[in-house]
C-alpha cells in the first residue's frame, strides 16, 4: 500500500466511478494504482479534453467531475476546464503530478508551480509534502468541491508522496457537507413586505436555481405567484418551456418579451442569479424602475453589482417555499394590476415568438435546433461557443436544467464534444447530443478518437458557416465590417473526418432534407456527426448593442436605427436622468 494506491480506494470511497486523464511521468504511480481498481478511467486525447469531460460529468449529474494529468504541460493543459469549471461553479477535483518534493524548485523537467498558476481558478490548492497530508487533504478536497457554492479543488501530488509507505493510513471516510443555512427569517419579511406592494413584479433567475437544488420550488414559487419570469443562460430548463410565466432568456440575445419585462417592471425578484453583463446590457440602465429583492445561497452576490432593497442570504428552496404564501397576495390590492401586467407581459411574448419560417432553400440554424429538439426532447446537449451557442439558448426546448451544458462566464470554445463524453459516460443510457460549430469544433477535434474507443453514442449537430461567426457578426455590425480573421472557408471535409476517425457522419445543406437528415441522425448506432453547411452571413437575433440597455434590442430590420458604432470598450455615456444608478456597495 502506497500513497496512490491509497489515493485510488480514497477516491472509490467518495463515490467516484469514472475519472478522466491522460498519464505522464509525475503521474505514473497513480495510473499504476488504477490497475485493478473499480474506477473506470477514460483515456482522452488532450488534457484540456481531460478537464472539460469532468466539468460536463460534473454539470450533467451534480456529482463531483475528477479529472487526472501529469506535471507541467499535462496540468496546464488543464488550466482553461479549472477555470471553466469556477466561473460556472461546477463542483470537480483535479489530481495532477508533481515531480518529487526534493527536485521542487530547481527547475526539474516537467516542473511547474501548478498550486500558485491555479490559484486564482480553485476554491483551494493542496500541495502534500508526506503521505500522511493524504488523509485529510482529500476528504477536504471532496468537501470544499461540494460545499456551498460549488467549484473546483486541486491536488498536485508530487511524485514521491504517491511511492510513499502508506498502509498505516486509515480507511478514507468521506467529510460531512455543511448544508446551506436557512435565511434569517428577518430578511423573508422584508422580502415579503416589498414584493406584497410591487404591481408589476418579475422574476429573474439564475443558474443558483439549479446549483441550490431549488429547481421543484423555485417552480412551485412561480406557479402560486404567477410571475412573469425570466431566465439567465444557465438557468434554462428550470422552467418548463410552455409555462405560461416563462418569457425566456434575457440579456444581450434573449427574448425582446424578457427585455422589455425587466426595462419596465417595478420589482425584480432575484433568484440565484448574479447580474451578468451579459444578462443585464448597460448596468446603469438596467430595470431602471424596480426595486430589488436578491435570494442566493451565495451571500457574497447579493449587493455585488445592484444594490438590493430585500436581501435574502441563504438555501433558496427553504427561501422559496417560505415566500409562496406572498402569491396570496395576486387576490389582494394589487391583484387587478398584476392580472393586466401578466396579460401584457404574455401578449408580447405571443407577438415576438420567434418565427421558422426562413425565405430560401438553405438550412436555417434556429429551425433546425428547434426542430431537433422537438425530436429529441429528454436529449442531453452539451453546447460549444459561437452563434449556434445562442441559437441553441433561444431555440432549444428545454424541459430541465441539468439537460442544457453550456461553458456560460468562461466562454470557452472546444467544451462541446468533451463535455458530451462526461455527460454520456455519466449516463450511457442518456441521449447525448453535442451543438458546435466549425471553428470550435476544431479546437477539441481529437476527442472524436475517445468517442469511437468507448462507443458514446454521443451525435453531434455540426453547424458550419465557414467563418469565426460570432466574430464575423460582430465585425459586421460594430467595426463598420473590417472583417479580419474570421475566414474558415479553408476547413477540412468535415463528413471525412469523421469517417477517418471511424465515426459515421451525414451532410445536409437544405432546409427540404433537414427533417430526414434529423431522424437519420437520430437513428443511427453509436456515434455519429451530422455536418449542416449554413449561410455564412447569418446572424443572431435579436441583439443588443454594447453600451446600451435590454430596451434597446436590434433586429434585421432595424439593424441601422441606432447609433451602434461605438467600439467595444470606449467610455459609456452617462446614464439618462431618469435611469436608476447603480452601486457597488453593500445595502446598508
Amino acid at each position: 500500500m502506497n500513497g496512490a494506491r491509497w489515493l485510488v480506494q480514497a477516491l472509490e470511497a467518495e463515490g467516484v466511478d469514472t475519472i478522466f486523464g491522460y498519464p505522464g511521468g509525475a503521474i505514473m504511480p497513480f495510473y499504476d494504482a488504477l490497475h485493478g481498481a473499480s474506477l473506470k478511467h477514460v483515456l482522452v486525447r488532450h488534457e484540456q479534453g481531460a478537464a472539460f469531460a469532468a466539468n460536463g460529468y460534473a454539470r450533467a449529474s451534480g456529482r463531483v467531475g475528477v479529472c487526472v494529468a501529469t506535471s507541467g504541460p499535462g496540468a496546464s493543459n488543464l488550466v482553461t476546464g479549472i477555470a471553466d469549471a469556477m466561473l460556472d461553479s461546477v463542483p470537480m477535483v483535479v489530481i495532477t503530478g508533481q515531480v518529487a518534493t526534493p527536485l521542487m524548485g530547481t527547475d526539474a523537467f516537467q516542473e511547474l508551480d501548478v498550486y500558485a498558476m491555479t490559484m486564482p481558478i480553485v476554491k483551494h490548492s493542496f500541495l502534500p509534502r508526506s503521505v500522511d497530508d493524504l488523509r485529510w487533504m482529500l476528504a477536504e478536497a471532496f468537501r470544499l468541491a461540494r460545499e456551498g457554492r460549488p467549484g473546483p479543488v486541486l491536488i498536485d501530488l508530487p511524485k514521491d508522496v504517491q511511492l510513499g509507505a502508506a498502509a498505516h493510513l486509515p480507511v478514507h471516510v468521506p467529510s460531512p457537507v455543511a448544508p446551506v443555512p436557512n435565511a434569517p427569517d428577518h430578511s423573508l419579511h422584508e422580502a415579503a413586505a416589498i414584493i406584497s406592494q410591487a404591481e408589476k413584479p418579475v422574476v429573474y433567475a439564475g443558474g443558483g436555481v439549479v446549483l441550490g437544488d431549488a429547481v421543484d420550488a423555485f417552480r412551485e414559487f412561480v406557479d402560486l405567484t404567477q410571475f412573469p419570469t425570466v431566465l439567465t443562460l444557465k438557468a434554462l430548463g428550470a422552467l418548463p418551456p410552455s409555462h405560461p410565466c416563462n418569457l425566456g432568456m434575457l440579456g444581450m440575445h434573449g427574448s425582446r418579451a424578457a427585455n422589455m419585462a425587466v426595462q419596465e417592471c417595478d420589482l425584480l425578484i432575484v433568484v440565484g442569479a448574479r447580474f451578468d453583463d451579459r444578462a443585464t446590457g448597460k448596468l446603469a440602465e438596467f430595470a431602471p424602475n424596480a426595486r430589488v429583492v436578491h435570494l442566493d445561497g451565495d451571500a457574497c452576490e447579493i449587493g455585488k453589482l445592484r444594490a438590493a432593497q430585500g436581501s435574502v442570504p441563504g438555501n433558496l428552496g427553504n427561501s422559496l417555499g417560505r415566500l409562496n404564501v406572498v402569491g396570496a397576495q395576486n387576490e389582494g390590492r394589487n391583484g387587478a394590476v398584476r392580472a393586466a401586467w401578466r396579460n401584457t407581459c404574455a401578449e408580447r411574448a405571443r407577438k415576438h415568438a420567434a418565427r421558422y419560417d426562413a425565405p430560401g432553400d438553405k438550412v436555417y440554424a434556429p429551425a433546425l435546433l428547434k426542430r431537433m429538439s422537438e425530436l429529441a426532447p429528454d436529449a442531453i446537449v452539451a453546447c460549444d461557443v459561437g452563434q449556434h451557442q445562442m441559437w441553441v439558448a433561444q431555440h432549444w426546448r428545454f424541459h430541465q436544467p441539468r439537460q442544457h451544458l453550456t461553458s456560460g462566464a468562461l466562454g470557452a470554445m472546444g467544451f462541446g464534444l468533451p463535455a458530451a463524453i462526461g455527460a454520456q459516460m455519466e449516463d450511457m443510457d442518456a441521449r447525448v447530443v453535442c451543438v458546435s460549430g466549425d471553428g470550435s469544433f476544431m479546437m477539441n477535434i481529437q476527442e472524436l478518437a475517445t468517442l469511437k474507443r468507448y462507443r458514446l453514442p454521443v451525435k453531434i449537430v455540426l453547424l458550419d458557416n465557414s467563418a469565426l461567426g460570432m466574430v464575423r457578426q460582430w465585425q459586421e455590425l460594430f467595426f463598420d465590417k473590417r472583417y479580419s480573421e474570421i475566414d474558415l472557408s479553408d476547413n477540412p471535409d468535415f463528413a471525412e473526418v469523421a469517417h477517418a476517425f471511424g465515426i459515421q457522419a451525414l451532410h445536409v445543406d437544405k432546409a427540404a432534407d433537414v427533417e430526414d437528415a434529423l431522424q437519420a441522425l437520430l437513428d443511427t448506432d453509436g456515434p455519429a456527426l451530422l455536418h449542416v453547411a449554413i449561410d455564412t452571413a447569418a446572424n443572431v437575433w435579436p441583439l443588443v448593442p454594447p453600451n446600451h440597455n435590454n430596451a434597446q434590442m436590434l433586429d434585421p430590420d432595424d439593424a441601422g436605427s441606432l447609433d451602434v458604432g461605438q467600439p467595444v470598450g470606449a467610455t459609456p455615456s452617462p446614464p439618462t436622468s431618469d435611469s436608476k444608478e447603480t452601486t457597488n456597495a453593500l445595502p446598508a
